[in-house]
């Protein structure tokens, strides 16, 4: 059995996913790929069903309707966890994320880190095909988490990941409900929290050549909300703790 698994949430993504799935499994061809589909009006359920025909290692998670990012990666997660995985990776269906960067992500995981991030704002790590106004908000709002949330992680908002799925079995799954870029920040602010050893990877992120963004505004204001709500509920915490300490 591998001790991979590969998540791929897909919605109206019938245009890239068959070219998402030949890259990895040609890749790493040693993984297992759950591809969790959100009732896709263009027929993506359907292909994937397919692929499952002709890729061994493929399963289909078929979801009612779309229901967020978020919680088709929770799915996922649960799946890796409850059929014995180790690692579970976090990757787009649109091509974004290049499945090249793979061997040397997972070599890194295999060596202690806990999470793994494919990162565009570490040394090396670049963005092709975004516009300049696209590429600094994205920059602000890493830039913001990172000081809401006294982090340490450059591309706290990065999509592409791979996780130990004994630190997925920390971070209690069941009381994360974000969304968006939003689930992706309090994953890995739960991971910095939990003591974890994450490391960022660089990688050069492909903006789609096919079918369209699910980015929207409610997207980002999501994740300014409940960001800085975290971050207020985080310092109130600790100067409590502080006022807590017994004089020495």
């Amino acid at each position: 059995m591998p001790d991979t698994l590969i998540i791929v949430p897909t919605y109206n993504e019938v245009e890239t996913l068959e070219a998402i799935v030949e890259r990895i499994t040609a890749t790493v061809p040693d993984v297992g790929v759950l591809i969790v589909d959100d009732n896709s009006p263009d027929g993506t359920g359907a292909l994937a069903e397919r692929l499952a025909g002709s890729y061994q290692q493929l399963r289909v998670v078929h979801r009612a309707e779309k229901d967020g990012l978020g919680r088709a990666y929770l799915v996922g997660f649960t799946h890796a966890i409850s059929h014995g995985y180790d690692y579970v990776v976090e990757i787009d269906a649109d091509g974004s994320h290049d499945p090249a960067e793979l061997p040397a992500m997972l070599a890194l995981a295999r060596d202690g880190a806990g999470l793994v991030i494919g990162s565009r704002w570490v040394p090396g790590g670049s963005i092709r095909d975004w516009p300049r106004t696209r590429q600094a908000i994205s920059r602000a709002g890493n830039w913001y988490a990172r000081i809401a949330l006294r982090s340490t992680i450059r591309d706290i908002t990065a999509g592409y990941r791979v996780y130990h799925t004994e630190l997925l079995r920390t971070i209690h799954l069941e009381t994360v409900s974000s969304q968006g870029y939003c689930f992706q920040v309090e994953m890995a602010w739960r991971a910095e929290r939990a003591g974890a050893r994450i490391v960022e990877h660089p990688i050069e992120f492909v903006e789609r050549t096919a079918g369209s963004s699910k980015m929207h505004s409610g997207i980002v204001v999501e994740a300014l909300l409940r960001v800085t709500g975290w971050g207020i509920a985080d310092r109130v915490g600790r100067r409590r703790r502080r006022a807590s300490l017994p004089d020495v």
